[in-house]
């Protein structure tokens, strides 16, 4: 099994060094400014460079994020960080430096709306807020799908008068994901019987797997698999073997998982067309209508403004009522069938929506 993120990126990925490089640049270029440095927690090693640069040009580093905290004093702790005493500060003494004496390490590369750098672009973060002219450092590439929020977040450092470097502007960031030749290199050097590309979209598994094909291995040893499918290895063979559930467990209230499909169909109709009640009153053994029909609108017309739809929707359930009763049928589910067809084809005549239609009717 081998990481696909990349497989579609041609040459070498450029050495984690190389970003240690621009930071030291940036905080050369930026003597009077408070830098902010947003970055993956997980990132150690980068971690380490943003320090060893604060050190170099005399600033205190604060450090805001929960999974950003966790991770550098765990490091610490184990020495994977090497930091000078008196280098690290908590968020609330920042206001005892001035700006050219600080900076910070954050978390929310990826605009993730609850991520410290999320709450301070959008003013909302209790302890930082942007200054014109702080220099925000996003040390980090968008990971497929995100990059909608990522933008979101740089418009808003920017609107906030900040000057905000990102990957399309400087090398602040390098993958930590292989390329194509070091991913040859890894099927060269172990030389599999059997193939499985993993982590990225299709289209990565996908690129992935013709590198495989050109290294020599057969398509037919190369597996590329869906979420739920089971890969069965044997001493003598690989094969897929079925698939297992997967996928998002939902919760609701007190319940996970039992909201299904068709109750997910229901609210998003109910959401986005809303509701029309019929209700009627028949009598039970000659079905004569006693009383109706009578509309319930919700979340689909505003009733007092819309007498004439009401009124036109109410003779076309009487004039389905009274069909049904020329054909003397009886029979309840299929004159809700009826009044909800009439009522859908009137609704959808004069207004182009579809509301779920829920026709009730009362014995007498």
């Amino acid at each position: 099994m081998s990481d696909s993120t990349n497989a579609s990126r041609k040459g070498f990925t450029m050495s984690e060094k190389s970003v240690g490089l621009v930071f030291d640049r940036i905080f050369e270029e930026t003597p009077d400014n408070r830098i902010m440095i947003a970055t993956f927690s997980s990132n150690i090693h980068r971690i380490q460079q943003i320090v060893d640069s604060a050190v170099k040009y005399n600033r205190k580093v604060a450090i805001i994020g929960r999974s950003m905290l966790n991770a550098v004093k765990t490091s610490i702790e184990l020495e994977y960080l090497d930091i000078p005493e008196n280098t690290i500060i908590d968020i609330s003494e920042i206001k005892n430096y001035s700006d050219n004496e600080l900076a910070i390490i954050t978390t929310g590369t990826q605009g993730e709306p609850m991520s410290a750098l999320s709450r301070i672009a959008s003013s909302e973060h209790k302890q930082v807020a942007v200054k014109p002219d702080d220099k925000i450092i996003i040390s980090a590439s968008s990971i497929p799908g995100n990059e909608k929020m990522i933008s979101k977040v740089i418009n808003e450092l920017l609107k906030r008068g900040a000057d905000v470097v990102y990957e399309g502007i400087a090398d602040v960031h390098v993958s930590g994901h292989a390329c194509q030749e070091e991913l040859k290199l890894m099927l060269a050097l172990t030389k599999p019987k059997y193939f499985m590309p993993v982590h990225g979209e299709f289209m990565h598994l996908s690129s992935h797997k013709e590198l495989a094909v050109s290294m020599g291995i057969p398509k037919e040893n190369i597996f590329l698999m869906r979420i739920g499918d089971v890969l069965e290895i044997s001493k003598n063979d690989a094969k897929i073997n079925g698939t297992v559930p997967s996928g998002q467990v939902l919760i609701d209230g007190l319940g996970v998982g039992d909201v299904g499909n068709i109750v997910l169909r229901d609210r998003r109709h109910l959401s986005e067309d809303g509701l029309m009640v019929v209700v009627v009153t028949m009598e039970k053994e000659s079905g004569d209508i006693l009383a109706g029909p009578d509309i319930i609108s919700r979340g689909f017309v505003y009733v007092r403004e819309s007498e004439d739809l009401m009124d036109g929707a109410k003779k076309a359930v009487m004039d389905a009522l009274y069909d049904c009763d020329y054909r003397s049928s009886s029979g309840w589910s299929y004159i809700k069938n009826v009044i909800k067809d009439a009522l859908k084809d009137y609704v959808w005549q004069e207004t182009k929506r579809s509301p779920m239609i829920l026709p009730i009717i009362m014995e007498v």
